[in-house]
């Protein structure tokens, strides 16, 4: 209450403040008959009683009359509540304040939505009213939340481990790979600033700089158009430090969380368990597993490779072919012949992946087409391989590995999704899962064009030390200093031990990747200036919250979020500006032809 003249919020009076007379300033919740109001601020509730005496009519008038959300100040005495009209659910529902004076500060006109955590609103609606969504219990806690987290990490790396907080430029030019950036128009003829992805160049010329350990909470933006739970512009932790290795940075990351990690959602054991991408891809089917719950893909390739099954077969005589598969537990309990159809369609539109259910029967014996082509040896086997108990699914499938397993990997997650729907508890909500995965290919093929290499994280990673000798004979099996940090199945955080020789940066950009160095001649130049060894990693901050939170998407923890098309609702942001505008900057907009019409109209 410094600063202002409140003398309480609407949320801290208790019984030890009866007697006290009390200024509050808050919004109108709910009010009943004339008789009492429900006062709101960010801090809590307070039950207001309305005085029902001649002597103060006025008061009774106008907090009778006050509409809903309207702002008023209320002056009075802190009473307990009569015997019997507690409400525990209330913390300070062991009082009342009578008012003796008031005033409404500013009327509220008819609410589009109410302000009720309850009441289901379009999220269209809500950001299109941000500010009066933010007056929800539920956003407000996330976003206090998220000020916490963030000021505990800021004391952990400044105040504990002395890095340095550093401003990084908004306005910079084009980095080649990596996501979309978005462009800026300069006075200067066809020339334009970008927006960057992330400070990356900027954290390693601060390393050359001698900054020794560097830390932003960055703004990023990304022009990666319609995504259902990505924001055109957003917020991470940036980290950098000089004469580290991958082991270093894991531990910082580590004591980073564990220290800023909110009281109320538990504790977080460290260190983290760790895994390899080939181990991620092989067990879970992705690079982000989520470790709550089992369902592994296990390779079935041995048990069924005596099998006269042609299937099989042919799966197994191409190279990298194999045939996995993923019990799921309960599966015939839980599971209709409509979900196994759906998660059949979805491995088959998601991956050209046919997949085939088995079926454990009561007596222990297998239902499925396969089992005609299987002796009870390979029956038996395939049952102790996968540890199928009565009553269980499995689903297999047969074909190249990484295709396999990224269908199965898919069909996990879905099969979690449907057991859990019918009312099976696989993952626990209050559970948080951190994960390392680590020893990712440095390179991966071009999706458009398989020949053509690019990036797995950023042309400024550095090779695996052991495959170094690699990048110069066949850069598609070097292993790089890459590594994510995964939270319950999602990301939330990414980061290298850097290139710091400029001769190798160079053959990089040019020879492996076909890039232009010229664009990165500044960072290649640096690094001939004496750079020392460095890494770092960025944390997805908004991600973060949203999953400590149990958020359903990062919108809800964000104060003034893009909608799913990347627009402001609230501001009708991106807006048109006028050819004049737009005249500085050598630019003409060419109007597709119904939108020229329509702007006659």
């Amino acid at each position: 209450n410094s600063f202002v003249t409140r003398t309480n919020t609407c949320g801290e009076l208790r019984a030890a403040h009866v007697g006290q007379k009390v200024t509050l300033y808050g919004w109108v919740q709910y009010q009943r008959q004339g008789l009492f109001l429900v006062l709101r601020d960010f801090q809590g509730l307070t039950q207001v009683i309305i005085p029902q005496d001649e002597a103060h009519s006025h008061v009774k008038e106008l907090l009778s009359n006050a509409p809903l959300e309207s702002v008023v100040r209320v002056t009075g005495t802190v009473s307990p509540r009569p015997q019997g009209q507690e409400n525990p659910k209330m913390p300070t529902g062991d009082i009342e304040v009578k008012a003796e004076t008031a005033e409404i500060l500013n009327s509220c006109k008819k609410l589009p939505f109410e302000i009720k955590d309850f009441i289901k609103k379009s999220e269209a609606l809500r950001m299109q009213y941000r500010y009066l969504d933010l007056r929800s219990s539920r956003l407000q806690w996330a976003l206090r939340l998220r000020s916490r987290v963030v000021m505990r990490m800021r004391e952990y790396l400044c105040n504990l481990h002395g890095f340095v907080d550093v401003e990084t430029p908004t306005l910079f030019k084009r980095t080649p790979g990596g996501a979309k950036e978005f462009l800026v128009p300069s006075r200067e003829a066809g020339k334009f600033y970008s927006l960057p992805q992330s400070p990356q160049q900027f954290k390693q010329l601060l390393m050359v700089g001698g900054l020794d350990r560097y830390f932003q909470v960055a703004r990023c933006y990304r022009d990666e158009g319609s995504r259902p739970d990505r924001q055109p512009e957003f917020t991470q932790i940036d980290i950098e430090m000089s004469f580290v290795d991958q082991a270093g940075i894991q531990r910082l990351i580590e004591g980073l969380l564990q220290h800023s990690w909110p009281e109320e959602r538990g504790s977080i054991v460290t260190p983290f368990p760790s895994i390899t991408y080939e181990e991620a891809l092989a067990e879970y089917g992705t690079d982000k597993p989520d470790t709550r719950f089992g369902m592994k893909i296990v390779d079935i390739s041995d048990v069924l490779r005596g099998s006269n099954i042609r299937f099989v077969q042919n799966a197994l005589s191409y190279p990298h072919g194999s045939i996995k598969a993923i019990c799921i537990p309960q599966g015939v309990r839980y599971l209709t012949n409509k979900d196994l159809g759906s998660l059949k369609e979805s491995a088959k539109s998601q991956f050209n992946q046919e997949i085939m259910e088995i079926i454990c029967r009561p007596d222990g014996s297998l239902k499925s087409l396969l089992t005609k082509f299987l002796s009870e040896k390979e029956q038996s086997e395939l049952i102790q391989a996968l540890n199928m108990q009565e009553g269980d699914v499995v689903l297999l499938a047969a074909g190249e590995h990484k295709q396999v397993c990224s269908a199965l990997g898919a069909s996990r997650l879905l099969s979690a999704n449907l057991l859990e729907a019918a009312g099976l508890a696989l993952r626990d909500p209050t559970a948080f899962h951190f994960l390392w995965v680590v020893d990712f290919p440095l390179f991966l093929p071009k999706a458009e064009n398989p020949t053509e290499l690019e990036s797995a994280h950023h042309p400024f990673t550095a090779p695996h030390p052991s495959d170094a000798s690699l990048l110069y004979s066949d850069p598609t099996k070097v292993r790089s200093q890459h590594y994510d940090l995964v939270l319950n199945g999602n990301e939330v955080g990414g980061g290298s031990i850097r290139i710091h020789s400029a001769e190798q940066q160079r053959f990089v950009l040019e020879k492996v990747l076909k890039e232009d160095s010229e664009v990165l001649s500044h960072l290649i130049e640096a690094l001939e200036f004496g750079a020392p060894p460095h890494g770092g990693i960025a944390l997805g901050l908004d991600r973060l919250i949203s999953l400590i939170v149990d958020a359903p998407s990062i919108r809800d923890v964000i104060a003034f979020p893009k909608s799913f098309r990347g627009r402001d609702l609230m501001g009708n942001a991106p807006d048109y500006v006028t050819p004049e505008e737009l005249e500085p900057y050598h630019i003409q907009v060419s109007w597709p032809l119904e939108e020229k019409e329509a702007k006659k109209n």
